[in-house]
């Protein structure tokens, strides 16, 4: 039985020294650190070639509209796990990208315009934290003394109901114009989707259609805020 068992260890060895690619060396230095870490090195190797694992400078090829290298927004905002590093360079297993590429088309989340708004937030917060370690020593104003008695009366607010079927008029035009092949349209703002290096190479009447359409329509909404804010105080 011992005998045996010996022998299946033998074995067992023999088939471990293929998979590392470590047969040719001597018995001491089989299993040594050097050859497990030269071992993973080629498999990852093998594994890149295959295109199982795509690197961070080609995620373009799985997510055509996101931005370069979006490697670290796809960890840290999606918690992205199947990754490897290797020379510098992110390496993400290619079927789980695609199962992520589904998810995301199913949510309708687009990645540039995403990592658009994260910038954005981020560049807001940075400012808030650069004025708060400044700080300002000592009164931070000074009023002149004879400034007295200036005051802003406000208008009434039109009726909500007025600003309400404006915005539905817009929305039905939306539809009505097909505007959505210049617009994106949210829950209660408009972007111009168009971009700058386009607009002389498209329909020049549908563009002003679509730019006088965003303008009124963030208006209208603006201004349906404005009158949830007034008779909330």
């Amino acid at each position: 039985m011992e005998t045996k068992v010996l022998s299946e260890l033998k074995e067992i060895k023999k088939l471990l020294l293929k998979i590392t690619g470590t047969s040719d060396l001597p018995a001491n230095q089989s299993f040594s650190k050097k050859a497990l870490e030269k071992s993973d090195k080629e498999f990852r190797e093998l594994k890149i070639e295959r295109d199982e694992w795509i690197s961070d400078y080609d995620l373009l090829k799985i997510f055509p509209n996101a931005p370069w290298r979006c490697g670290k927004l796809l960890i840290e905002k999606f918690e992205f796990t199947n990754y490897f590093t290797y020379k510098r360079a992110l390496y993400f297993n290619k079927k789980d990208l695609l199962a992520l590429k589904k998810e995301l088309k199913k949510r309708n989340i687009n990645l540039e315009r995403y990592a658009e708004l994260l910038e954005e937030e981020e560049k807001f917060k940075k400012k808030i934290k650069e004025i708060k370690q400044v700080g300002i020593k000592g009164k931070r104003f000074r009023i002149p003394e004879e400034l007295k008695d200036i005051e802003l009366t406000k208008c009434a607010p039109p009726d909500i109901e007025i600003v309400k079927n404006h915005i539905e008029k817009l929305k039905k035009e939306f539809e009505e114009k097909n505007l959505s092949e210049f617009v994106d349209l949210y829950e209660s703002r408009s972007h111009l989707k168009v971009k700058y290096y386009y607009e002389r190479y498209i329909d020049k009447d549908k563009l002003k259609i679509c730019k006088k359409w965003c303008n009124d329509y963030n208006y209208a909404n603006g201004a349906l805020r404005e009158i949830i804010n007034a008779k909330s105080y």
